[in-house]
């Protein structure tokens, strides 16, 4: 059942020891859609994904995945579900190769959604397919986030979570990347992404969702983001 989107979160409160970081965050996300979470350092959008992802478990509210309560789960279980998460902080195998860390990342195909392969990455990531025998310690920053988010998908997500995807690369890789957003939302996979890149969320989401103070205070559809608001939740 998914009345109520791909992904919900109702009224979750998270808390980091006494300090709470989360207050009734509440969002759906549709199937097929690409939202971003928008909002300055701190108001809680990392938080908001580790959340979903089970590495901080909420004290109150509901995390729904295809309808089915996921919050309380171990890590492992929500991706075994079909959800891919990409954190800040790439975290690949420096000492295997591009390759390996593909093998790493393998998971059975998921029904109705074609499976990923290696080939099919390299498609997608040709930058990756002359680098597939050199250590992943040993390629550029841009190349270990695409290296990353393809060894997130090898797991065949349904729902792919990119934290930060496009902080500190070179503007010419930012480009790919945002081709390569489009691409898997076409392909079938519903993408959620935190930024505070805003010129880069407007070239690859559908929706956006103002977060401030750990929660959601503005919604809208992409192309209906006004200046204002961004003013006065995003201007620095």
């Amino acid at each position: 059942m998914e009345e109520n989107g791909i992904l919900a979160l109702e009224a979750v409160n998270t808390f980091y020891g006494k300090a709470q970081i989360l207050f009734d965050m509440s969002f759906r996300l549709q199937r097929g859609e690409a939202a971003v979470l928008l909002g300055r350092n701190g108001v809680g959008k990392s938080t908001t994904f580790k959340s979903i992802m089970g590495l901080v478990q909420p004290k109150k509210g509901r995390i729904l995945f295809k309808g089915t309560p996921i919050q309380g789960l171990p890590s492992y279980k929500i991706c075994a579900l079909g959800i891919g998460y990409v954190p800040e902080d790439r975290r690949i195998f420096a000492g295997l190769t591009v390759m390996e860390n593909l093998e790493v990342g393998r998971r059975p195909p998921r029904e109705g959604l074609e499976p990923w392969t290696p080939e099919r990455l390299f498609e997608l990531f040709p930058n990756l397919r002359a680098l597939k025998d050199r250590p992943g310690g040993q390629i550029s920053g841009g190349e270990q986030q695409m290296l990353t988010i393809a060894r997130t998908l090898m797991g065949n997500p349904e729902l792919l979570i990119l934290d930060e995807p496009s902080e500190g690369l070179a503007p010419v890789i930012v480009d790919q990347l945002a081709e390569t957003i489009k691409s898997l939302k076409s392909s079938g996979v519903t993408v959620l992404l935190a930024e505070q890149n805003l010129s880069f969320s407007r070239r690859v989401c559908d929706k956006a969702f103002i977060i401030d103070h750990g929660k959601v205070c503005h919604e809208s559809a992409m192309n209906q983001l006004s200046d204002d608001v961004c003013e006065m939740y995003l201007a620095v």
